[in-house]
């Protein structure tokens, strides 16, 4: 579900990218020099262009929240990683034919109470 997400975001991406740089520039420089939007219905093409680059933005912004929410939540282990804890459990498990003495818990050593001293007259 999460690579489903990523590829509509892409593709609403490169639409969005497409929408924006077909629409004609409304005011500056450059549209001094263009034809006017009254032309033959060119205002209608503008406002679709204006609704679907909106509509494209909503769409990334909701994928993108789905994707977030669809996304694995345990972490990704690497291979090295994989290959550790495989050769750890190897070297735990005794081999074959090995006989395994359990081995007993040294108690720590306890803190002896220091010798008093005399008090010098």
């Amino acid at each position: 579900m999460y690579t489903l997400c990523i590829v509509l975001v892409l593709i609403a991406s490169v639409l969005m990218v497409l929408a924006v740089l077909v629409q004609n520039p409304k005011s500056g420089m450059a549209s001094n020099f263009g034809a006017s939007n009254q032309v033959m219905g060119v205002r209608q093409t503008a406002d679709f262009l204006e609704k679907a680059t909106w509509g494209l933005a909503v769409a990334i912004f909701a994928l993108s929240l789905f994707a977030t929410l669809a996304m694995d939540t345990k972490p990704a282990q690497s291979p090295v990683a994989a290959e550790a804890a495989a050769l750890v459990e190897d070297l735990a498990a005794p081999a074959e034919g090995e006989v395994v003495v359990p081995q007993a818990e040294v108690p720590a050593a306890e803190a002896q109470p220091e010798a008093e001293t005399p008090a010098q007259n």
